[in-house]
């Protein structure tokens, strides 16, 4: 299993942080970040509209029905990435390392009575994540009822 996540108090609000190394260098990590077609595999709702520019919009469907969008904040190639989806935010960070590149994934959000579900998703799909960049059979490990109850342990301080 990954490195688990870390959860912050920041103000009136809560940040989730994974930290992920790879032994690839940033401009790949950042390329399996930003390919619509590889977002769509990782990252829940995604519609695979994505405008890569400041100010683009990222295209959301909830598959009940509901579709929304997200605005991106910031755009540095090959190093970050961030936007706003509905009232929570979304940055991820690329730093370079002697054998690849360290990605640093946070979310900022408001309800914490949500972080342990939050977290537990946000493991998966980055587990998701490492095999899109190791160019592996993308599979969903059944393991989220367990991330869940890790996560609550571990958040107990803010639940």
């Amino acid at each position: 299993m990954s490195s688990f996540g870390t959860l912050h108090k920041q103000q009136e609000r809560y940040v989730l942080r994974f930290e992920r190394h790879f032994s690839k260098k940033p401009e790949h990590v950042f390329s399996m970040i930003t390919n619509p077609d590889c977002f769509i595999q990782w990252y829940p709702f995604a519609t695979g509209e994505l405008e890569l520019r400041v100010g683009g919009k990222i295209g959301f469907d909830d598959g009940e029905g509901a579709t929304y969008e997200g605005v991106i904040t910031k755009l540095t190639s090959p190093y970050a990435f961030e936007f706003q989806e509905v009232n929570d935010w979304i940055n991820i960070s690329l730093a370079q390392e002697d054998s690849g590149c360290m990605m640093v994934f946070t979310h900022l959000f408001e309800d914490v009575q949500m972080a342990k579900y939050t977290a537990a998703g946000w493991h998966r799909c980055l587990d998701v994540f490492e095999q899109i960049v190791y160019e592996q059979q993308v599979e969903w490990k059944d393991h989220a009822e367990q991330l869940r109850k890790y996560y609550e342990k571990a958040f107990h301080w803010a639940l």
